[in-house]
């Protein structure tokens, strides 16, 4: 999931209209509770299009640290 953590760095860096994480791979993770295409909760899913730019830039950076735990890099920017 290393790529996700650089898209996520990515997306972070904008100002503003933060875009939308997912990428069609619609299926919940029963044990992790998480998206397997991109890392989010379903309240994070769920709420997405009614958060404004900041929380969308925390719902990013949560995907970050999740991707780079699942990468092995131990939640560090690469």
């Amino acid at each position: 999931m290393e790529w996700l953590a650089k898209l996520a760095v990515q997306a972070q860096a904008k100002e503003r209209n933060l875009p939308s994480p997912c990428i069609s791979v619609c299926t919940m993770e029963l044990s992790s509770g998480l998206c397997r295409g991109c890392l989010r909760t379903l309240d994070e899913i769920a709420a997405w299009s009614t958060l404004g730019d900041e929380g969308k830039r925390a719902v990013w950076g949560r995907i970050e640290l999740r991707a780079n735990l699942q990468a092995g890099t131990g939640g560090a920017r690469p």
